[in-house]
């Protein structure tokens, strides 16, 4: 089940307006400490620089929202970016835009342009992706079974109750950890008990967040 949208990866991009250099810097984020430090740390890095504009949000529902415009015309800057990262429901993520001024100004509507689009620029550079509720599924079982099981999760993309293997142990049995839709587990542990005879020894079984 999905439990929200939000950047893939920590990413960078950059591009020139007007004679103004704008660097972009965005990064997935689980709490607002973990944001601020990423914040302080681009601060730290273009501590030269003219502007370090921060934005975040955060929370299953993006119930946090903040930025600030560090010195560029007030809602000019951080708060655009704000709008953009909520307008593409995109949660638990932080960016951070530095300008080193060219020397040519842009005016109120192309500042918000210019950083509404380093926004987007970066954004793109990490990717999107879902943050899903998943079982995780640790079982032993046979190696007489381990073909049809490989098998069984190759054909279940498609049909109820399908799962992926994540991992595979070989030992004295085969221990396969296994991901499946918080929904489908069920499903999933009926289908390996009845492949395997009922042999299938269930070690471990929980929810977890993966991004998809």
């Amino acid at each position: 089940m999905e439990q929200y949208k939000t950047v893939r990866k920590e990413a960078s991009a950059s591009q020139t307006i007007e004679r103004s250099r704008f660097i972009a810097h965005v990064k997935p984020v689980e709490s607002r400490e973990e944001a601020e430090e990423f914040i302080a740390r681009i601060r730290a890095e273009y501590r030269d620089a003219t502007h370090n504009v921060p934005a975040m949000v955060l929370g299953d529902k993006a119930q946090i929202q903040w930025a600030s415009d560090d010195g560029e015309p007030q809602g000019t800057s951080g708060a655009p970016m704000v709008q953009l990262m909520v307008g593409e429901g995109l949660t638990n993520l932080v960016i951070v835009v530095t300008r080193y001024f060219g020397g040519i100004k842009l005016g109120t509507g192309g500042l918000v342009r210019a950083y509404s689009s380093s926004a987007r620029l970066v954004i793109d550079e990490a990717g999107v992706c879902s943050v899903c509720s998943v079982c995780r599924i640790k079982v032993c079982v046979e190696y007489s079974h381990l073909d049809r099981i490989t098998k069984m999760a190759a054909d279940s993309l498609d049909q109820e109750g399908n799962f992926v293997i994540e991992d595979t142990e070989y030992g004295e049995k085969v221990t396969l950890t296994i991901l499946a839709q918080e929904e489908d587990a069920g499903t999933v542990q009926d289908m390996l008990a009845n492949l395997t005879s009922g042999t299938a020894q269930i070690l471990e079984s929980g929810l977890t967040m993966e991004r998809v």
